[in-house]
This record gives C-alpha cells, sequence and structure tokens, in this order.
C-alpha cells in the first residue's frame, strides 16, 4: 500500500507548548513525526513586527534542527470564532482580509507556503432559521475577497490557498455542490484555492442525515481540488476533535483506504485534536502519541502487517 503523507496540526499545543523549541521535540522525539500544521493560535499575524520576526527566525531554525517540515499553516480556534470575511458589517470584514495578508506575510517569512481554513459566518436570523445558502450578495463579496487574497498571497510567495468546508449553513461551503461552484468560480486565481476536509465536518449527521452524511461524497467529487485533509475521532453528532483514545465512528485504517482509492494518496493527512485547557499536560502527551501510534501502521507504511 502506498504510504499517506502523516502529520499534526499543532492545536494540541495551544496554551501549553507554545514555542517551537517546546513543540519541535514533541513532534520529532516523541510522535516520531516530520510533518506539521502550524495554528495561528500560537502565532497571531497581527502582533508587533519585531515579535513576528523572531517567531518566524525560531520556527525556521526549529525546523531545522529537528528535521520538520511546516507544511502549512492554519487559522485556529482563537480567529476562527469571528464571523471573518462574512460578517455582516463590510468594514470587519475588511480587517478579516487584512488579517489573512499579515497571516501570509507571516507565514511566508516562516517558510510556510501554505495557508487555510474555514472563511466565516453570516450573522444568524432573528427567528433562528438557517436558509439552505448564505445570500447571494454576500458569495459574491465572498469570491471578490478571495481573489484579492490569492493576488495578496501572490505577492508573499505563498503557493497554495486553502478553504477548510464547515458542516454550518452559515459558513460557505458547506455542501459538495457549493464547493464545486467555489472552486469553478475561483479557477485560474493567481495562487489556487484547495480544499482541506475534515473527517469531523463531513460526516456530520445533523446537518446531512444519516444516510447522506460520508467522506466519500467529497473525496470522490473534489479530488483534484482536494490538497490535504483533517483527521479526528468522532461519533458523526458533532464536530468533535476527539483523539483516537475516544471510542469513535472513524476507523483508521478505513479512513486511509478510502484516501488511496480516490487517488489521494499523495495528499497529507493532519490528526487535528482540541483539550479542555485544564486538562493536565502529561494525559495530552499520553494520548496524541497513542494517537498517532494507531495511525501509522493505517497511513504512513508501506506495509503495517510488517512483511516484507
Amino acid at each position: 500500500m502506498t504510504a499517506i503523507p502523516l502529520g499534526i496540526n499543532l492545536s494540541f499545543c495551544v496554551k501549553r507548548w507554545v514555542t517551537p523549541d517546546l513543540w519541535a521535540p514533541i513532534v520529532r522525539e516523541q510522535l516520531g513525526l516530520d510533518l506539521v500544521q502550524l495554528s495561528f493560535d500560537l502565532v497571531d499575524p497581527t502582533w508587533p513586527e519585531d515579535v513576528l520576526a523572531d517567531c518566524a527566525r525560531d520556527i525556521r531554525a526549529a525546523a531545522d534542527q529537528y528535521g520538520i517540515r511546516v507544511h502549512s499553516a492554519f487559522i485556529g480556534l482563537a480567529h476562527y470564532t469571528f464571523n471573518q470575511l462574512l460578517h455582516p458589517d463590510p468594514r470587519v470584514r475588511d480587517v478579516a482580509e487584512e488579517w489573512m495578508r499579515k497571516a501570509y506575510r507571516f507565514a511566508a517569512s516562516a517558510g510556510i507556503g501554505r495557508v487555510g481554513g474555514p472563511l466565516g459566518a453570516v450573522a444568524s436570523r432573528l427567528d433562528g432559521v438557517e436558509p439552505d445558502s448564505i445570500p447571494p450578495a454576500d458569495y459574491d463579496d465572498l469570491i471578490a475577497r478571495m481573489g484579492r487574497l490569492s493576488q495578496a498571497a501572490k505577492a508573499c510567495g505563498i503557493t497554495e490557498l486553502y478553504v477548510e468546508p464547515t458542516p454550518m449553513r452559515r459558513e460557505w461551503p458547506w455542501t459538495v455542490a457549493q464547493a464545486r461552484r467555489m472552486a469553478a468560480d475561483l479557477a485560474g486565481s493567481p495562487v489556487p484555492w484547495k480544499y482541506c476536509v475534515d473527517w469531523g465536518h463531513a460526516t456530520f449527521e445533523p446537518l446531512y442525515g444519516r444516510y447522506r452524511a460520508g467522506m466519500d461524497e467529497w473525496f470522490e467529487t473534489l479530488a483534484p481540488d482536494i490538497g490535504m485533509v483533517h483527521l479526528q475521532q468522532t461519533d458523526f453528532q458533532y464536530d468533535r476533535h476527539w483523539d483516537f483514545t475516544e471510542s469513535g465512528a472513524v476507523d483508521p485504517a478505513e479512513a486511509a483506504g478510502l484516501q488511496r482509492r480516490c487517488g489521494l494518496a499523495d495528499r497529507p493527512v493532519f490528526l487535528e485534536v482540541f483539550y479542555p485547557f485544564e486538562r493536565d499536560d502529561l494525559s495530552i502527551l499520553k494520548a496524541v502519541k497513542h494517537s498517532i501510534a494507531m495511525l501509522k501502521p493505517a497511513f504512513a507504511q508501506e506495509n503495517p502487517r510488517g512483511d516484507h
């Protein structure tokens, strides 16, 4: 079987192993990985320039020292809590657009060539009803902003941008059809927009229905536009972001098999897990190590049985 590049999003490090001299040895020496995805929960691209310059230098140095490739940088939870590029106030959208430009500049300075994450959310209605799509004017404005961001990314030296679909009617895109439309509308962008699909998002049964939820359609339909995969353990009832010490519905071998069958074995998969801030550090290290040990035979090894 073809090995699938396996890495980890540094979400598990938030408020804990927050600097490269802390997370790099954990990734390399304790997890045995050489591929990571930086979270902007660890570095805010709006920090002062001198602070950002030191952070970028430290990331480069740690990556070199430990033989780690920082594949990409993703928005993280902190910025995701805002409505970003779909906020009802266009001035806030402007701020979010500028935040992304700063994120591109920082990533490039740290030697990271790819940036992405969810795009934003429209505001809720007073009656609580969630339509099946965001308003057309909001979609058109979003596409225009993504076009400008692609130009800004190219100027910074970024090579790929990512959209992470979420299982929410107020965000975009949340269906395969919407994702296909967005890909078509962004075709020819100076820096290509790709998708990061997440095992906890595409399988969310309360939104998609018990028999429609699943990663199959996303993989099969969007394969040419998928650039990476986020992996988590979940029960298909919420976007859990559990590690693989938890009982859930995601089987690592089946997940890896589907990715291979859909011609996506060359796209990296990143474990993305979150923990309560009050949980003790040692238990998290043990849980993450256990999870990676479970995933490696399915994703990262040429022959998980060890046959020669």
